[in-house]
């Protein structure tokens, strides 16, 4: 369940990153270790002046994200190159289902090809597999998060595919929220399980700092019944459950709702699409699941030539 306003969509930031990543992976390509540059295999065979036209064209069901980053990509090639959008961004698609059209230089669509398919494949499948958890809990008050566990300087595209799954955004950063963890909490007690007393002073300082630094949510994660006691008399934003049983979670609802209703409740650790629905079932406000992203496939997506005119 995502927010009532929905998803927000591509915007500058995206822009950016998939700027700076495109140009990388074009480098990778048109930048030989010997200093040679270009598309050997278009010089040769492709005539200068030569226009085409090709479909980006799907060959299995999945989500769409990412078609506004096609125009970027060909545009570093050659500006000349225009890209029509064909269907909807966060879209459902099945087998035969045309993405996009692409047209202009014929060097440059084919420069691109691999470029623009490699990236629109990925986010297709990352929205594609938030796509298969969020649609299991769509009836239930219970929020499908990511996690920071995204491909290096991926994490700005990515989140956006996840939004286009249906699913939501967790903190973007290590500067976006404060979210005392298990090994945060074991530099404090010098233990490699905490104590009660070391989560509520964690909790404590966390929001002693956030005084001085408004607007950072304060979250904890807890291992046991007992730390998640001592974390409840704190009143953090939200508890997150690692790794408990559906039992523990049932417990850890009751607990909340009867001494501080205020605090959200998130489940994580070893959420799978098996055990998701019964996870939600239990009352938690939300799942994080580093699936999401780390375990996302990329889709089979094509660039199918046609010839001039045709449809």
């Amino acid at each position: 369940m995502t927010d009532s306003s929905g998803p927000r969509p591509w915007g500058a930031e995206e822009d950016k990153a998939v700027r700076i990543l495109a140009q990388s992976a074009l480098d990778e390509d048109l930048i030989a270790p010997d200093g040679r540059r270009g598309d050997a295999t278009c010089l040769a065979l492709v005539p200068e002046n030569l226009t085409g036209q090709a479909w980006f064209d799907s060959r299995v069901d999945g989500r769409v994200a990412g078609l506004p980053l096609l125009a970027t990509v060909f545009k570093l090639i050659d500006e000349r190159v225009e890209v029509e959008v064909t269907a909807t961004e966060g879209g459902s698609i099945k087998p035969g289902d045309r993405l996009a059209r692409v047209f202009g230089p014929m060097r440059a669509l084919l420069t691109g090809e691999r470029t623009a398919l490699n990236f629109l494949q990925r986010l297709c499948g990352v929205a594609t597999q938030a796509e298969k958890f969020s649609r299991v809990v769509d009836d239930l008050p219970c929020v499908i998060l990511d996690t920071r566990k995204t491909t290096p300087g991926w994490r700005v595209l990515e989140k956006y595919a996840v939004r286009m799954g249906g699913a939501t955004n967790h903190r973007m950063g290590l500067a976006d929220g404060i979210l005392i963890k298990d090994n945060h909490l074991a530099a404090l007690s010098g233990t490699a399980i905490a104590t009660p007393s070391i989560v509520a002073k964690a909790i404590r300082q966390a929001r002693a700092y956030g005084e001085t630094h408004p607007g950072l949510m304060i979250e904890v994660e807890v291992d046991n019944i007992e730390q998640f006691e001592a974390a409840l008399a704190e009143n953090p934003d939200v508890a997150l459950l690692d790794n408990f049983s559906l039992e523990m979670l049932r417990q850890a609802v009751a607990l909340r709702n009867r001494l501080a209703p205020g605090v959200k409740l998130e489940a994580s650790g070893g959420i799978r699409l098996e055990n998701l629905r019964a996870v939600a079932q239990t009352g938690v406000d939300r799942i994080s699941i580093g699936a999401l992203t780390h375990q996302a496939t990329s889709i089979d997506i094509g660039l199918d030539y046609a010839p001039p005119g045709a449809q």
